[in-house]
């Protein structure tokens, strides 16, 4: 999946999904955008930014439901998040949850890509 970002307050945030193979799980990571490479603003329809390093990591199991998403918090230094984006990450991450077992109950682990 590639990454969404948003903007807030004159900076940009960006939710980016993959699968966390050590932990069977989708992750699905928090970071500060970066800007793009300069080059890129002659391409049409390019990204203006990319995802940063992840500080904050949701891991959503997909192979059995009963073990619960847990979030880790990847960060030497301090981030404040402002509460909106916060609440758009924690939609991202539920919408994860909810594709992981709606594919886990039907048997198709693909469903979840």
């Amino acid at each position: 999946m590639p990454a969404e970002l948003r903007e807030h307050a004159g900076r940009h945030y960006a939710v980016q999904f993959h699968y966390a193979l050590p932990d069977d799980s989708w992750a699905v990571e928090l970071s500060e955008a970066v800007p793009a490479p300069a080059a890129w603003a002659e391409i049409p329809n390019a990204a203006t930014h990319l995802p940063g390093p992840a500080f904050l990591a949701a891991l959503v199991p997909d192979e059995d439901p009963g073990l619960e998403p847990t979030v880790r918090i990847y960060s030497p230094d301090e981030h404040v998040i402002p509460y909106e984006i916060m609440q758009w990450f924690m939609e991202q991450v539920a919408d994860q949850v909810e594709r992981c077992r709606i594919a886990f109950e039907q048997g198709d682990p693909e469903a979840v890509e």
